[in-house]
């Protein structure tokens, strides 16, 4: 079977980069303007999160400027770790007691989006702001 070229996988990974980073940009943006910060903290209290109030915000900004970072492909290590991370948080504090669909509050969202920061995370592709700044830096001095 032919393989595609790099120039069509690294368009494939923009195109997920784009859809996983508006996903989680959506979710930290609900965070702040739909719920607030505190109908945010409010909730994860309810759900038992520890320190809600600290763990809204930090939900919230890494879910917003970590969806960023992917779209952009800026600083995508840190990225990735960073929303799975919070996906772990989420994961194992309040979906992990209700099973695995995400229909019935279970894990299989919050694991796919881990999972999917993580290898967008450390595979970004060429078209990304990291590969920009690094192809500069590797490329040859000028005589």
């Amino acid at each position: 079977m032919p393989q595609p070229t790099q120039t069509v996988r690294d368009l494939v990974l923009l195109v997920a980069r784009i859809a996983v980073g508006a996903v989680f940009i959506a979710h930290g943006l609900q965070k702040f303007l739909e719920w607030g910060m505190d109908g945010t903290a409010a909730s994860f209290g309810q759900m038992g999160v520890p320190l809600p109030e600290v763990s809204a915000w930090i939900a919230a900004l890494v879910e917003t400027m970590g969806g960023l970072a992917l779209l952009a492909g800026v600083a995508l290590p840190l990225a990735g770790v960073l929303l799975a991370a919070v996906m772990a948080g989420a994961l194992f504090l309040v979906h992990l007691p209700q099973g695995f669909f995400a229909s019935e509050g279970g894990i299989e969202l919050v694991l796919l989006l881990a999972a999917a920061a993580l290898a967008l995370g450390f595979n970004g592709g060429r078209f990304s702001v990291d590969h920009a700044l690094t192809a500069k830096e590797k490329a040859p001095a000028d005589a």
